[in-house]
């Protein structure tokens, strides 16, 4: 048999196969945690947000925003979102997943702390642009270091219960902001700027614990730190072996790569368009389809409330917790499906289902045949399903394209189809609810249906079976050597 020359350069590792043999463990617990816990602080910013809306549309809470302005307020946090994963996404694809999500952590912990200070709404739309860019850059750095540590049998699985872990959050902050909007505890211009205060508190509790979690094995090895990678894949080797009294089979497949340190924006573009035409359409869909529905509804839902049921706005928030509930509960019961039945199979029914059950929602309202609970109950059961289609837009996206390029692909395609999906729905919403006519509500609630079937169909159509498969095998390193 021919020997095979390999560039000089070149390095051989096993360390994917390696993590991909793991068993789950106490360390797999310690990543889940650490990077996982920050859509508990995403989806406690957006609640507040949500929750405090009505309060900060009253005469002396220090701001008097009118309803369209609230949409912008969370069109300005959905822009910054989109910048932030950009920025961010790029550089942790060149210098580190780990270096990134403690710098993107500590940008949104100075920023949800001056926006409790905002004053003039020109401050408070700074303010939430600035949160925006910390949460939306820890997307794409987070997404990416979860997907490269856990094990690709259970990566799906895993991957929804940590982006379902947002609508903890939400829960957390309705629950606060009930207290914290009590204007027999706190003045109406103070309680809402705590329950931005407490944001930065569990942040920083947060930041403590994630100085623990290492940098990917992966990203190390790709960028030419065999040794590094290596050296740690055995610690953690040693440290499972040790919890679970077994030795780990060897690991049966190896990697050739020739590092690079930097991949151009010609090879990234030549990699999404040309490449991975097909992948790219679908992402594109997926992210567009949920970040509407989302951001649409969701920025809304207490104006909703209060416009058309006379909910009070203090009481708004109480209605935010079992849609939380139902969210959370949506990957965590469905999320092992992913990883079993499919993705394709999973990802379509779960957007064309939602979408169906919205449009179902959106007549009903229009007719005039919901109250304040069965409101609620009704969009509990359309995103026990979108929850779990719009966790699996970022597993997609942190799936099917070459690491060297991981980050920056989650954060390009949050970015569009946020920029489309996000921005767009918030500033359409504001504008319908502030009509106050049912009708022009169901407009929105139409556009975010057909939004979801259309993803859901295009998964059927073009989707990838990523179910239990190694991140190398679903997209090929971009510097690997082809023996």
């Amino acid at each position: 048999m021919d020997e095979v020359l390999l560039p000089p350069s070149s390095i051989q590792t096993q360390v994917p196969a390696r993590l991909d043999r793991l068993p789950w463990s106490r360390w797999h617990w310690l990543v889940v945690i650490g990077l996982g816990t920050v859509w508990i602080l995403d989806g406690l910013e957006i609640t507040i947000v949500s929750a405090v809306a009505g309060r900060i549309t009253e005469p002396g809470s220090g701001l008097v925003l009118s309803a369209s302005q609230i949409g912008f307020a969370a069109a300005v946090y959905v822009a910054g979102a989109v910048t932030g994963a950009l920025v961010f996404g790029y550089l942790s694809d060149r210098y580190g997943r780990k270096n990134l999500f403690l710098i993107t952590l500590a940008v949104y912990l100075a920023a949800t702390t001056l926006t409790a200070f905002a004053f003039d709404a020109w401050w408070f739309y700074l303010f939430r642009f600035l949160t925006g860019a910390g949460i939306g850059g820890e997307y794409a750095a987070i997404n990416s270091a979860i997907d490269e540590l856990i094990p690709a049998r259970v990566r799906g699985r895993v991957d929804l219960m940590i982006n379902g872990s947002y609508w903890v959050g939400t829960g957390f902050g309705a629950a606060l902001s009930v207290v914290l909007l009590d204007t027999t505890i706190f003045p109406a211009d103070v309680g809402w700027r705590f329950a931005f205060g407490l944001g930065a508190i569990l942040g920083l509790g947060i930041l403590l614990v994630r100085r623990n979690v290492p940098e990917s094995p992966r990203w190390l090895f790709i960028h030419g730190r065999k040794q590094e990678a290596e050296e740690l894949v055995t610690t953690i080797e040693k440290r499972i072996e040790a919890e679970s009294g077994r030795w780990l089979p060897k690991p049966q497949t190896t990697i050739t790569i020739c590092p690079r340190k930097t991949i151009g924006f010609v090879a990234i573009a030549r990699t999404l368009f040309t490449l991975y035409p097909k992948r790219s359409l679908l992402c594109f869909s997926l992210f567009t389809g949920q970040a509407f529905l989302y951001n649409a509804i969701f920025f809304t839902y207490v104006l909703v409330l209060t416009t058309f049921y006379g909910v009070p706005s203090g009481d708004a928030p109480l209605y935010l917790i079992p849609f939380a509930i139902a969210n959370f509960l949506g990957p965590v019961l469905l999320g092992p499906l992913f990883d079993t039945v499919g993705r394709r199979v999973m990802i379509s029914g779960s957007y064309i289902l939602s979408g169906v059950l919205l449009t179902i929602t959106g007549y009903l309202f229009t007719e005039g045949a919901l109250t304040p609970l069965t409101q609620t109950a009704a969009w509990m059961v359309v995103f026990f399903f979108a929850s779990s289609g719009a966790s699996a837009a970022y597993l997609t996206a942190s799936e099917i394209f070459p690491i060297e390029m991981r980050a920056l692909a989650i954060a390009f395609f949050y970015a569009i189809g946020t920029g489309v999906g996000g921005i767009a729905g918030p500033l359409v919403f504001g504008n319908l609810i502030e009509s106050a006519e049912a009708a022009n509500v169901l407009i929105g609630y139409l556009i975010g249906a057909i939004l979801m079937i259309a993803a859901g169909l295009i998964e059927a159509w073009i989707g990838v079976d990523a179910e239990r498969k190694s991140l190398e095998d679903i997209a090929r390193p971009l510097t690997e050597v082809q023996e």
